[in-house]
């Protein structure tokens, strides 16, 4: 038997091995049931000034990518949209947080929220790093 490799770099490909690797896990995982979470903040004219997007799955939210405005920055609406996502992980019976963030992003606005740094992946991508952070929720 002959083996070629063919590269792939589409998003359809990365999509379709993201759902076989669902696929295999669904079946030998305890939690069957993987929520996603998203939040938006619009203005006026209906233009995203900012946004999260997380799942919820067992015991864990999982924060997946979190953005404000650099013109609301400072203004709480970062705060308050990472605890309507935590309430709403609550409800959902999640008792953790993860997310990761990088070295210029924003690991002292998650620690002043209560996340614990666990884990720093060094030269990332070659001389930052990114932060693991959890939360007891």
């Amino acid at each position: 038997m002959s083996i070629t490799f063919t590269q792939d770099a589409s998003p359809e490909f990365a999509e379709a091995v993201q759902q076989k690797i669902a696929e295999f896990n669904w079946q030998r995982w305890e939690v069957s049931e993987r929520l996603p979470l998203g939040l938006k903040l619009e203005n006026e004219a209906g233009e995203m000034i900012a946004g999260l997007s997380a799942r919820t799955f067992g015991n864990w939210l999982m924060i997946d990518n979190f953005w404000v405005s650099e013109s609301l920055r400072g203004q709480q609406i970062g705060s308050q949209m990472l605890e309507e996502a935590e309430r709403i992980a609550r409800e959902r019976g999640c008792i953790y947080a993860i997310l990761d963030t990088l070295n210029f992003q924003a690991r002292p606005f998650y620690e002043a929220r209560g996340y614990s740094l666990e884990w720093t992946q060094e030269q990332y991508p070659k001389t930052g790093c990114k932060y693991f952070m959890t939360k007891t929720l």
